[in-house]
């Protein structure tokens, strides 16, 4: 099957990719890099020419309301529409769990993204899952100097490797609109998920964990990201991913 990834350069797009062509499928990448651009829909009529299903893992990194609302919904909009126009049968995108109650900027981005993926003329499904084991390491990555800034947040982490296989089972069967969010199979402090991945690479960093302001802030700390069963668990557990890292360093 021919199957186009919508932000296949990225980190989960990669692995996306890496999943369909171990299934014997053809993926395209949509991406900036290959001369396509989500946001105005340059090259994509021609890049979604014989596909027959999109995974939308497109993404932007943001806090911002106003760019994540703005970048979600050029970038929606866009990919339904040439994908309607290419008589695509299936759209997979993939949100987070929170999206849509979470009054958070990046969040509120992700809302309008399924809001118009439902209201669009091509059939959806819609995957939300929880944070990867690699966002306590992009927590360390953004915060330069000694001392890393965590928002105080409960969250049940996991591997993007499995939701990436799922993302491309779900590619292969039916539409099935908003499907049972994706998780993994522990529920863990965030804080302490990025103290664990410092002293696993060796790094020596003050970690200062703050709780955000207002409502999101609330629902951050007090497990408003963990989803209520029943939901699709992952198996890989935070030390089994610190193990995978450090062993990719040696």
């Amino acid at each position: 099957m021919r199957v186009a990834v919508a932000g296949g350069t990225g980190l989960l797009g990669r692995l996306v990719v890496a999943e369909l062509e171990r299934r014997g499928d053809v993926p395209v990448v949509l991406a900036r890099s290959r001369g396509l651009d989500l946001t105005t829909g340059v090259g994509l009529a021609d890049a979604l020419d014989g596909v027959s299903a999109v995974v939308d893992v497109g993404n932007v990194t943001t806090t911002s309301r106003r760019r994540a609302v703005a970048f979600f919904t050029a970038a929606t909009q866009q990919l339904l529409a040439a994908a309607d126009r290419a008589g695509v049968r299936h759209v997979v995108a993939l949100s987070i769990v929170g999206a849509d109650t979470v009054d958070f900027g990046y969040y509120v981005g992700k809302r309008r993204q399924e809001e118009l993926l439902a209201a669009g003329p091509v059939p959806w499904t819609l995957l939300r899952a929880t944070q990867f084991h690699e966002f306590a390491g992009q927590l360390i990555d953004r915060s330069p100097g000694p001392v890393v800034v965590v928002p105080r947040m409960h969250s049940r982490p996991v591997a993007a490797r499995e939701v990436a296989a799922h993302l491309v089972e779900l590619a292969h069967g039916a539409p099935r609109g908003v499907t049972e969010p994706m998780a993994g199979p522990e529920e863990l402090d965030m804080a302490g998920l990025v103290r664990r991945r410092l002293r696993a690479t060796g790094r020596r960093r003050l970690v200062v964990s703050l709780r955000l302001p207002g409502p999101a802030g609330r629902a951050f700390a007090d497990g408003g990201l963990v989803p209520a069963p029943p939901f699709v668990m992952g198996s890989e557990t935070a030390d089994e991913d610190l193990v995978r890292l450090v062993a990719g360093r040696g």
